[in-house]
């Protein structure tokens, strides 16, 4: 499967690129004929500090952020871009502000949940979201139906990665789409055209990576 991957590059940072493998690949709601691995630019952190500075810029001069909430080990990335934020600058808008980083708690029965200690920099505070990839947008909306319910005002959402044709309702600032993908496609798992064509999954995918179905 490795032999099929190439690099797509951001243009105005070379640095910051993904891995694409094509194949078939299913997450837990769609299936997909490409996997995207970004992978290093969520765990290394010299790349990750370029990342955050390319999510800060629509938000530096125009956007006060009291919280970044992270899905999906955006982590690292969550804090560079708090660093990013409240830097000192006449035209930066959180200059000397302090910006937290959390992230949500899943419970017993499989809903999003911030800690009791974590909800006082949720409620009435102005939250950007930083998500690793949205396709389908099912995890984006989970996560914005958590924010809204414990009273989180959405001042944005940054992402490393998003299909373009997915509608949801929320406007994504990302570093890639699916046209920097050559021929992504991604299907309903009832009605996917590889399944129909006889080609076999390679791979189950996550946030956390890939598993290869033998």
């Amino acid at each position: 499967m490795e032999d099929r991957t190439y690099s797509v590059s951001l243009a105005k940072n070379p640095l910051i690129a993904v891995n694409i493998t094509p194949g078939h690949f299913t997450t837990n709601n769609v299936h997909t004929n490409n996997y995207l691995d970004v992978s290093e630019l969520k765990s290394n952190t010299d790349i990750a500090r370029d990342v955050a500075r390319e999510m800060a810029i629509p938000y530096l001069s125009s956007t006060l952020v009291d919280t970044i909430v992270c899905m999906e080990r955006m982590e690292v990335v969550g804090a560079y871009l708090a660093q990013e934020l409240n830097q000192d600058g006449t035209s930066v808008m959180n200059t000397g502000r302090n910006i937290h980083v959390v992230s949500p708690m899943t419970n017993a029965y499989g809903k999003l949940i911030f800690a009791d200690s974590a909800v006082k920099w949720i409620n009435g505070k102005n939250i950007l979201l930083v998500i690793s990839t949205v396709s389908s947008g099912r995890v984006l909306n989970i996560t914005i139906e958590c924010i809204n319910y414990y009273g989180g005002k959405l001042a944005g959402v940054s992402a490393l990665y998003r299909a373009s044709e997915i509608k949801i309702g929320q406007q994504v600032n990302c570093l890639f789409t699916a046209e920097d993908i050559p021929g992504y496609k991604l299907y309903d798992t009832n009605t996917c055209e590889l399944c129909k064509g006889g080609q076999k999954l390679d791979a189950i995918i996550s946030s956390e990576g890939y598993t290869k179905l033998e």
